[in-house]
């Protein structure tokens, strides 16, 4: 049988005030979900409380887009380094600023100060090392090196600076001399500091590898992170250090701001040969220092069991979505390390460690995070920025750098007086009536706002925000698809969890597509080579509400045409779902071709299928129709449906009649005429068998086989003598199969 598919779609339209018959319920209760919304001057617990966050307040505020690095001096002086204009800052314990030194290169990625105040500042690109005393900067040391991305102090005054892209550490004595300490292989070392014996500890990128650097030439692994690069190193008084490592690379995220800030042309990394430093495992297991081979040096393929570790030239960003973006380390004096935390959101930027906790700063929208010796996280504020850049301790509170705009934040050891916080938006899936806003909550400083409106992000076109509750009530928005809630808290109050019911439309149904077809017992009246199908075969047409077809191209609605057999039965199958999830309950019904009502067959279904049999509709053209309605789920007001109709079905039982003529003779040759008529479908097939040998295909007199009658003409030459047996077969479009026999003596 030839399938043939269209589509045909009917779907009621939307009714007004048509509503769900129960209200749904937004709850906000936990760190998770909390943590997806806007926080101004409130903190996050671990266990999902807001409360006023410490009081912060602007330091100070450069006209620059990042603030690269801070430092103290000895007269509680801070030391700002920004980007894109080379401008290096000093504000003093009142918070007046003053610029100190304009850099010729745009960038100053690092400074630090030694321990008789000195300042020392790292320039990029074409990286130089300036000396800055007394308001006055000199020339100290140039790497020959494209970037400075970390400085260091040592213990004896020596100076280390680490470069990119060639990954060197240079180390840098008091008369400026300085010759390269250790060389990692990597393209950037982005990270510097000591431990608590004054060795010296380097992270690099891209490898995510921290070094432990005890004499020239001489180093440790300690740890190979699965990110590309180790940000920020803090080593704590216990022996432990921690490290914060990122996937966002922002040793490459500085290349593109500097390649965009300079324009084309601009002086940027060169690719650097791929190099490889290997350690071996025995010198791992031992803690022995390893000293770097280059890359030339043959002695670094004779390693025993190494673990190789290979530099890549710089590339774009990686797009780490849906895995870990960073991670905070602590590596244990053992050498054992835990991953403290983790994010697939934030970058972590930068780190602290006051007695008995961690401080680290993120990406995101320039947070603060606590991590307390027992692992619990809060959020203790949000400047608001693009990305917290770095942290410095002292002074009266802790300071943040930030970029997007170049700032720095203080942070206060006392809470501030009052706080903010937005919800993330919700989506309610379709316009919705709202409910009450209810909260759980300690103290009486509360305060809720509400919005909404039909855009995925709050705009212009949203209603404003609603009048202040102090008490749970009705949310006074108007209905909508999206609502938001603000929440302000005051003094000691907190907040631990906030719900807002609402009633969601009511969707209609849908039905998706209609599949018809037959089950048919065995036909064994002709051969299976010959057979257009198997009558055993289930013959199907699928039609969807999308116009989809595994069809050819059509260039009309085509007829399905459904086999005649014994014990036939058709089988309706539909599938439909509903937006709300509402249980469905279907009607079926049919109509002929040539009628105008549709008659039902069966009404209050839950199942998907409806069985009739074969013989209970004559010959002709049907269509079947599905209807579901979610009435058992809503209210009869609010109630919804949705159809779908099926392309034209052709019921054809009758097979066609075939009339063979008189045979005409000439001498070894028979000639035959055959007419074959079928009253209800076009023929497609015509055959003749002489004494029940094989099928042989007869072409019709016109050339195409495409109507309810055709003409044949069978040719036989060389017939052998005796008496012979000739039978035609015609078969139409639905597999159905009319027979004649003649005999010739």
């Amino acid at each position: 049988m030839r399938i043939l598919q269209a589509c045909v779609c009917g779907l009621l339209a939307m009714a007004p005030g048509a509503w769900g018959a129960g209200a749904t319920a937004w709850e906000m209760n936990s760190y998770q979900d909390f943590i997806r919304g806007r926080f101004q001057g409130l903190s996050l617990t671990r266990d999902g409380q807001l409360k006023v966050a410490p009081k912060i307040d602007t330091l100070f505020a450069s006209d620059q887009p990042i603030v690269w690095s801070m430092a103290r001096g000895r007269d509680g002086a801070v030391y700002a380094a920004t980007g894109h204009r080379g401008r290096l800052y000093e504000i003093d314990k009142s918070g007046k600023s003053r610029l100190l030194w304009t850099a010729e290169q745009p960038e100053i990625f690092a400074i630090t100060t030694d321990a008789a105040g000195v300042l020392y500042a790292g320039t990029s690109p074409h990286g130089k090392v300036y000396r800055i005393a007394q308001g006055k900067a000199s020339e100290y040391f140039a790497p020959d090196a494209t970037y400075i991305w970390s400085l260091a102090v040592g213990p004896d005054g020596a100076l280390y600076v680490g470069t990119g892209d060639q990954g060197k550490i240079f180390r840098v004595t008091s008369d400026g001399k300085g010759e390269v300490y250790y060389e990692t292989g990597q393209s950037h070392i982005t990270s510097l500091a000591l431990d608590r014996d004054g060795r010296l500890l380097a992270g690099s990128e891209p490898n995510g590898i921290l070094y432990r650097v005890t004499a020239k030439d001489k180093a440790f692994v300690l740890y190979d992170a699965n990110l590309p690069e180790i940000r920020s190193i803090v080593a704590a008084a216990d022996g432990a250090i921690y490290a914060a490592a990122l996937g966002g690379s922002v040793a490459r995220l500085a290349q593109g701001a500097l390649k965009a800030a300079q324009g084309a042309g601009s002086a940027a990394s060169t690719p650097t040969a791929v190099t490889t430093i290997t350690v071996t495992a025995e010198a791992a297991q031992a803690g022995a220092d390893v000293k770097p081979q280059t890359p030339q040096d043959p002695a670094v393929a004779k390693l025993a069991q190494p673990v190789a570790v290979t530099a890549a030239p710089a590339a774009p960003v990686l797009d780490l979505t849906g895995v870990e973006k960073s991670a905070l380390y602590r590596i244990n004096p053992d050498n054992t390390v835990e991953t403290l935390w983790s994010s697939k959101e934030e970058n972590i930027y930068d780190l602290l460690a006051p007695a008995g906790e961690i401080l680290f700063s993120t990406d995101g929208n320039g947070r603060i995070y606590r991590l307390t010796p027992d692992r619990k996280v809060t959020l203790v504020t949000q400047t608001n920025e693009s990305e917290a850049t770095r942290l410095l301790a002292g002074g009266g509170g802790v300071l943040a750098a930030t970029g997007n705009l170049g700032k720095i934040y203080r942070l206060g050891d006392q809470p501030g007086s009052a706080g903010t916080y937005e919800s993330p938006v919700h989506d309610a899936g379709g316009v919705a009536r709202w409910g009450r806003i209810n909260w759980r909550s300690e103290g009486t400083g509360l305060e809720f706002r509400t919005r909404s409106g039909n855009s995925l992000r709050p705009d212009k076109t949203w209603s404003d925000w609603s009048n202040p509750l102090g008490t749970p009530g009705s949310v006074q928005s108007p209905n909508a698809r999206f609502i938001q809630w603000k929440a302000e808290l005051r003094g000691a109050s907190t907040l631990d969890d906030v719900t807002v019911a609402y009633i969601p439309q009511n969707m209609p149904p849908a039905v998706k597509s209609i599949n018809v077809f037959t089950v048919a017992a065995p036909v064994s009246s002709y051969s299976k080579s010959s057979a257009p199908s198997s009558a055993t075969a289930a013959y199907s047409i699928t039609v969807t509400d999308t116009g989809d077809s595994s069809a050819g191209p059509s260039a009309g609605t085509p007829t399905q045409a459904l086999s005649r057999a014994a014990a036939q039965q058709i089988n309706i199958t539909w599938q439909a779902d509903d937006p709300d999830g509402d249980r469905l309950v279907y009607e079926l019904s049919f109509r002929g071709a040539d009628e105008h009502e549709w008659k039902l067959l069966k009404a209050n279904l839950h199942e998907n299928t409806f069985t009739i049999d074969g013989d209970a509709l004559a010959d002709g053209r049907y269509f079947f129709r599905v209807t579901a309605s979610d009435r058992e789920a809503n209210p009869p007001s609010s109630a919804r449906e949705g159809d779908l109709v099926s392309v034209p079905v052709l019921i054809d039982n009758t097979p066609p009649v075939v009339h063979v003529g008189a045979p005409r003779r000439n001498g070894t040759s028979v000639e035959l005429d055959v007419e074959a008529t079928d009253a209800a479908s076009s023929l497609r097939r015509c055959e003749y068998s002489i004494d029940a040998g094989p099928w042989t295909p007869l072409e019709a007199v016109d050339g195409v086989i495409d109507s309810p009658q055709e003409s044949f003409q069978v040719r036989l030459r060389d017939v052998p003598a005796g008496e012979h047996v000739i039978v035609v077969r015609a078969i139409d479009s639905a597999g159905n199969a009319g027979l004649a026999k003649v005999v010739i003596r």
